[in-house]
């Protein structure tokens, strides 16, 4: 004969098979929930359990909250007070105590310190690096950049490779243009510098501290410390226009 031998599973899920997609589908959602109870007798407050995906390693500090249809990538950090809404993706991050993501934000191989503030409707790209009290809006995507202390950037901006200082204002429209067809470069904007909206930071420039850029401009060379830049053309405007009219 040949010796057996038994064992006790501790959960039926255990030796449950997967010969199907609908019980591979079972088994899956019986790891989530396993994932979420970790998470909730770890100090997280899930809104709803059944409505969070745990894709690889998730580390919480005490009062944590995580709204529905969150899903973790990869290792993920997250820092006492920290505050996920819903339908959010998080991968490889960390972010710092009392730091807020908002709706509908992507966050990739991204760090937040404390007191952040990301989204609505934001994404930061790998690289992106929030110093304390940052805040970064709606419909802004960050790539490769460093925002410093307090600095913020409310909406509709792409900040790619750039640098940013401490206190810095970047405007609604604000794009940084680093690349071109070739190489990417840098875009410098130090601190307490102020950026109006609709601008085009191309690099490689410096907007220097406590600077100020006019909205609409198209900056192509440095701008020294504590000077205004302006870039745009001189409006006219002409009496007597008559708009194009539908024929028929």
């Amino acid at each position: 004969g040949v010796a057996i031998a038994s064992t006790q599973p501790l959960d039926i899920h255990e030796v449950e098979g997967a010969n199907n997609r609908l019980q591979l589908a079972a088994l899956e959602r019986a790891y989530q929930q396993r994932q979420a109870e970790a998470l909730m007798l770890n100090g997280a407050t899930l809104l709803d359990p059944a409505r969070v995906d745990v894709r690889g390693n998730v580390s919480i500090a005490n009062d944590v909250v995580i709204d529905v249809n969150v899903i973790f990538e990869g290792e993920v950090e997250l820092g006492e007070g920290v505050i996920i809404e819903s339908h959010c993706i998080l991968r490889n991050c960390r972010i710092g105590a009392n730091s807020r993501v908002k709706s509908h934000s992507i966050v990739e191989e991204a760090e937040l310190a404390e007191h952040c503030e990301v989204g609505p409707y934001a994404r930061l790209r790998p690289g992106s690096v929030l110093a304390e009290g940052a805040k970064v809006g709606n419909f802004v995507e960050m790539k490769k950049t460093r925002m410093g202390k307090g600095s913020k950037a409310n909406h509709l901006t792409y900040l790619g490779d750039a640098e940013i200082g401490d206190g810095v204002n970047v405007g609604a429209g604000t794009i940084t243009c680093n690349y071109d067809g070739v190489n990417k470069s840098v875009t410098q904007i130090d601190d307490g510098a102020f950026i109006g909206s609709n601008t085009s930071l191309v690099a490689p420039v410096r907007v220097g501290k406590h600077a100020t850029v006019g909205a609409g401009s198209t900056v192509t060379k440095d701008i020294e410390d504590g000077e205004l830049g302006i870039a745009r053309g001189k409006q006219r405007n002409i009496s007597g226009w008559q708009r194009p009219q539908k024929k028929g």
